[in-house]
């Protein structure tokens, strides 16, 4: 019988997908928000006289930004069937849900210049045996990226390594404390926080649905600490929040998706009308309506009984 790895090492040395191009081919606009955001002040990415002076026909890339240029499109439900590695779909249809990237490595053939439109081309270079690792069991799949231009000149290439792997279960047989789904799979208790001698004040106030918060000088803090980041100082109060805010920013989560937790998941960073900001789920909100700005109150949801999470809903 064949089985999940043999189907799986059957795509080694196979093409992962079909080749990508780039939409754009490679620009200066693209170049100038990239360095800005990663803070590269080189001039040779921006200057058309310093890249010369440096020896360039004109302005180049940066050599990290290989991959950026074949980049999906983003999409709220995540990659299409096309953009997908089929390899990676057999570990979800198994039950390897979580992902992670542990290592990635890049070899540069040449500086990208303005008007070099990439193509990457994809193969599967390598399926682990099964491994036990602290998030959980899975198989780690080694993919193998090539650049190339519009002339088939090459540009570099790129190892990119993720864990396929089921969270924090080291086998498939549900343990001792693990519930079963109606369908007969195992579910999985909600991770649980490190309650330390700094942060039980935290925790303790929200099973008494409380925000509570470190105060030194006047000035709240979020996490908790043993220390004022500020003045250094030990000493502290502990205030409790209205609980009223807005939204500051938020994410939507799609992958990896781990057990407890309902998905799409709207996951907001919210300031508190008292000048800290916290992050937390919202609850009983679509996606679509989180909105940076919106007014939002505190919430509390019971997750096993003395076992109290913070959420948001909007005010």
């Amino acid at each position: 019988m064949e089985t999940l790895l043999d189907k799986a090492r059957a795509w080694v040395g196979k093409a992962a997908n079909a080749p990508t191009t780039a939409r754009d081919p490679v620009n200066l606009p693209m170049i100038r928000r990239w360095c800005e955001a990663m803070g590269d002040t080189n001039p040779i990415y921006t200057d058309e006289a310093a890249a010369k002076a440096a020896g360039h026909p004109g302005i180049v890339a940066p050599p990290a930004m290989l991959d950026v240029w074949t980049m999906a499109p983003y999409r709220p439900g995540g990659r299409t069937a096309e953009q997908g590695f089929e390899v990676l779909n057999l570990f979800d249809e198994a039950g390897y849900g979580g992902v992670v990237a542990t290592n990635v490595t890049q070899e540069y053939g040449r500086y990208l210049r303005l008007g070099d439109l990439v193509t990457m081309s994809t193969l599967v270079s390598d399926v682990s045996d099964e491994k036990k690792t602290g998030l959980g069991t899975g198989h780690f799949v080694t993919l193998a990226y090539e650049f190339t231009n519009q002339d088939g000149e090459f540009l570099g290439r790129e190892t990119f390594r993720v864990l396929k792997f089921k969270p924090n279960i080291p086998d498939t047989k549900p343990q001792s404390d693990t519930k079963e789904k109606s369908d007969g799979t195992p579910e999985f208790p909600h991770p649980r926080p490190a309650i330390t001698h700094d942060n039980a004040f935290y925790w303790e106030g929200l099973n008494q649905r409380k925000l509570l918060f470190q105060s030194c000088e006047g000035r709240l803090r979020h996490p908790p600490g043993p220390m004022d980041p500020v003045s250094g100082s030990l000493d502290f109060e502990i205030v409790e929040a209205s609980g009223r805010g807005t939204i500051h920013s938020f994410v939507v989560m799609h992958q990896p998706r781990l057990p407890g937790f309902e998905y799409p998941l709207p996951v907001v960073l919210v300031e508190l009308e008292e000048g800290v900001r916290i992050v937390a789920n919202m609850i009983d909100a679509k996606p679509e309506d989180v909105e940076i700005g919106r007014a939002v109150m505190a919430d509390f949801v019971e997750v096993e009984p003395d076992y109290v999470l913070p959420a948001f809903r909007f005010a």
